[in-house]
């Protein structure tokens, strides 16, 4: 079963200090090097907060997971906060059933989780 509605992600720094990265279309083991290039981009700095946006995602499988959690722990060695915003309801689910819910912050909109950050 095919299903490549594509990736697209893209990186809208909101100061200085907060990165947003906003990803949306199908997470998969196809499409997940596109997201892993975009965070080795990144500079994560001590005290810098990075917001993945999440509400354009319409699939996520076990190798975008992992890609998020891999990319949550990067952050966390820089010194940086990150936060993840706008899961879908299905995915926030996987992602409680996976207990991932406690290793990440989530925040229902992308708003609120940079006025977290800030």
């Amino acid at each position: 079963m095919q299903h490549d509605h594509g990736l697209t992600v893209t990186l809208q720094p909101h100061s200085p200090r907060l990165q947003v990265l906003v990803v949306a279309g199908d997470l998969d083991h196809h499409t997940a090097p596109r997201l892993r290039a975009a965070l080795d981009e990144l500079t994560l700095a001590s005290g810098a907060g990075l917001v993945i946006d999440l509400s354009g995602l319409t699939f996520c499988d076990s190798t975008g997971i992992s890609l998020l959690v891999a990319a949550h722990q990067r952050a966390q060695d820089a010194g940086a906060a990150p936060a993840l915003a706008g899961l879908d309801p299905d995915i926030a689910n996987v992602f409680r059933i996976m207990g991932l819910d406690r290793l990440f912050s989530s925040y229902e909109s992308r708003e609120k989780a940079v006025a977290a950050l800030q």
